[in-house]
């Protein structure tokens, strides 16, 4: 049996059963504790993928080689490879200091109860890009957590379902908007933050790399996403993926699971910020 057996569709909020198809849209987190047993999201997960042991196959020969060939210092090496290190970290805590006031907590009332997702700030006049399934079965308006901690009510301005987004507007002081960027310039391998409040965990900030474009989601109808090894979860639904500039270049949407309830497995996807164009006009 295949491992993409078991992976499954999480609708936001109680959902309708059915089929276990391969894709895991993820902007649901439901409010309050999590229910025990508690789910397999951290170190559960990790314990069932192994150990991975690394090993030096060269040895000391290939030790030996190096030194004759390069008089550099192995130590100045060493110093310089962990400055180069330092700074790229410098240059990615600035970027998530200044995206973390943009991102908020997007909470709705349902039929079935309370559910949580994230969004970001898109202007100074209050709007609010998140997905299309945190918010399309509320009853009402919904309920916005800014960074600061602020609740306010958010008005759903307008949806998107063919792209599975969604636009809010609040009215509230001191907002900070994320610059949007251009998904038609963005690479395999470039660096990524994703934020949001995965469980519940408001002001989460995980890091990878654009790991493939144009991937196809046919069990939510959604093509050309972008697919990210940042770690997305419950919750993470509408927030933003941003670049090392700390642009806001696509939404968070889903990830891949391996089991049913599952948390990352490091296959996460997020809906390019061009196709939100339309929605911002």
């Amino acid at each position: 049996m295949s491992a993409y057996s078991t992976w499954q569709h999480q609708p936001a909020a109680g959902g309708p059963s059915g089929p276990v198809p391969p894709w895991n849209p993820y902007g649901g987190a439901p409010a309050g504790p999590p229910p025990r047993p508690p789910r397999r999201f951290g170190r559960m997960a990790a314990t069932g993928a192994g150990v991975l042991v690394l090993a030096l196959g060269g040895g000391i020969a290939g030790g030996v080689i190096g030194a004759h060939a390069d008089q550099s210092s192995p130590a100045a090496g060493a110093t310089a490879d962990a400055t180069n290190v330092s700074a790229r970290s410098a240059t990615m805590a600035s970027v998530a200091a200044r995206t973390s006031p943009s991102v908020v907590t997007v909470t709705v009332q349902v039929a079935q109860g309370t559910v949580e997702g994230s969004g970001v700030i898109v202007d100074d006049q209050g709007r609010i890009l998140t997905n299309n399934h945190v918010v399309d079965q509320a009853r009402g308006d919904a309920t916005v957590q800014l960074s600061d901690g602020r609740a306010v009510p958010a008005q759903i301005l307008r949806t998107d379902p063919g792209h599975d987004l969604a636009l809010l507007q609040v009215d509230a002081s001191g907002l900070t908007a994320a610059p949007l960027g251009d998904s038609s310039d963005i690479q395999v391998g470039d660096t990524v933050l994703a934020f949001g409040s995965p469980l519940g965990l408001s002001g989460t900030v995980t890091s990878g790399i654009v790991s493939a474009l144009d991937r196809d989601a046919q069990d939510l109808n959604l093509s050309g996403l972008i697919q990210t090894d940042a770690p997305i979860n419950s919750g993470n639904s509408g927030g933003p993926l941003v670049n090392a500039a700390g642009q806001v270049i696509a939404i968070n949407v889903a990830n891949a699971s391996t089991n049913q309830g599952g948390g990352s497995i490091g296959i996460g996807f997020a809906i390019p910020i061009d196709e939100a164009q339309s929605l911002l006009r």
